[in-house]
């Protein structure tokens, strides 16, 4: 059974750290500079647990007013399929409607994109590169 949870503890911080770590940077080779980066302090983090093992993470923000974006969402391999992903999205999603933001956005692989899109996300612009791999701009209205 898969618990979310907002990151609180030094410890929950480094689970979701380590499933990031190992999805974009040894997984999808992504450089660990681009991976980490001046965002972190100020973000919400989310960790996803089966029991004591992290298997899943993502960031919020907030970069204006009312809009928050979603970063990092990351299952680990062995468990994509399973529902994780979409327990963590529901869990960022619930987060964000209690800190008042009125809509989401996200940059998703383009692979990632229907996921993305059955949780009611609309791609908006051109695909583009982001650390090497093509991603598409998506945003949802949370009211």
């Amino acid at each position: 059974m898969t618990e979310v949870r907002v990151v609180d503890t030094a410890d929950e911080r480094e689970d979701a750290f380590a499933v990031r770590r190992t999805v974009f940077v040894e997984e999808q080779d992504v450089d660990e500079e681009l991976e980490y980066d001046e965002h972190e302090d100020e973000s919400t983090h989310f960790v996803a647990y089966d029991g004591d093992e992290p298997i899943g993470a993502a960031r919020l923000r907030a970069p204006e007013p009312g809009l928050g974006k979603v970063e990092r969402v990351a299952v680990l391999e062995s468990r994509r399929g399973e529902g994780v992903g979409l327990a963590v999205m529901n869990a960022l999603e619930e987060r964000a409607r209690e800190a008042g933001l009125e809509s989401l956005k996200l940059h998703s692989q383009t692979h990632a994109a229907p996921f993305y899109g059955r949780l009611g996300y609309e791609r908006y612009g051109e695909e583009f590169e982001e650390a090497g791999i093509p991603h598409v701009k998506m945003r949802k209205s949370l009211d």
